[in-house]
């Protein structure tokens, strides 16, 4: 049995929302634009979507829109993709519940940070991967040390790749050396980019995926440069990826979700809102976000 691989484009999809008074922060979510946002991104050649992702602004959704998001998204890719749930929690037990809401829904693979809101040890996080891996689909642990203040170090991944259904490691440490740390020690794990702004640099050391934030403004061309990254076209990538990263490099960002939600304003896409905690951008991020977006525009010449 080859190991299921949840490798290539997949996108962190944001959430659109509508206003409603009686919704949570006067905010309901919009199914039917996200349903047609999921169909845009796999139509432009993404191979994926992933939901109920912190750019899905999950632990802003009560469990009923938490649940019918995914369902939303498994509904709509339906035979033409992949779709990666994710299944945060505080805790395992949490966590391994949204794992088997997720594959009772149809979900293809599960992506699970650490527990959330809990500085874990080690024990803890092997803990926490055994039971949500338990359910039976792939599962892609999340390495973001910067939120959740637990690393996922290669030494150990390469414990945790041990673990059955575990196939993939998002890795957002901004550190590109993990690549092919987590290559050496973990030999059978697949490291996907998390980070919009280092994955050139993540795909040329190795990485067979990338799970990302900014193909949800800019899919087809993030679709193109995965592949001329992947077969070696250096020259041909650079040229795509440089006048990108600036806008790229906000889904690094404390504001990464407002920032993306604009860049697809800004395109003609619909991103909208956030739910609280996130409020809007500040002027000053605004400008910033603005202007590098119309860089981002300019290289592709879109007006």
């Amino acid at each position: 049995m080859s190991t299921p691989d949840l490798g290539g484009v997949v996108v962190a999809t944001a959430l659109p929302y509508r206003e409603d008074a009686s919704a949570p922060a006067g905010l309901a979510v919009d199914y039917d634009a996200y349903a047609a946002h999921c169909r845009w991104l796999v139509d432009n050649g993404c191979r994926g979507v992933g939901p109920n992702g912190s750019l899905g602004e999950y632990s802003s959704l009560t469990d009923e829109e938490r649940r019918r998001v995914a369902r939303t998204a498994i509904e709509t890719v339906g035979e033409d993709g992949i779709v990666v749930v994710g299944v945060h929690g505080p805790g395992s037990h949490q966590a391994k519940y949204w794992a088997e809401v997720a594959a009772e829904d149809g979900a293809d693979g599960l992506l699970c940070l650490p527990p959330t809101m809990y500085r874990a040890n080690r024990g803890e996080v092997l803990a926490h991967f055994e039971a949500v891996a338990s359910v039976g689909l792939p599962v892609m642990v999340y390495n973001n040390p910067i939120d959740t203040k637990v690393d996922l170090t290669p030494a150990l991944l390469a414990e945790i790749a041990q673990i059955d259904n575990v196939v993939a490691v998002k890795e957002f440490s901004g550190d590109v050396r993990r690549v092919l740390e987590i290559r050496e020690q973990a030999p059978g794990l697949d490291v996907i980019s998390g980070a919009d702004d280092v994955v050139l640099e993540s795909l040329l050391m190795g990485a067979t995926g990338w799970f990302a934030g900014f193909p949800n403004v800019f899919p087809a061309e993030s679709v193109r440069l995965f592949d001329l990254a992947r077969s070696g076209k250096l020259d041909e990538a650079r040229a795509l990826y440089e006048p990108l990263v600036a806008a790229f490099r906000w889904d690094s960002r404390t504001e990464f979700v407002q920032a993306i939600k604009l860049g697809m304003d800004l395109v003609g896409r619909y991103g909208g809102p956030c739910r609280p905690p996130r409020g809007p951008l500040t002027g000053e991020h605004r400008e910033q976000v603005t202007a590098d977006m119309r860089r981002a525009l300019a290289s592709l010449g879109v007006a």
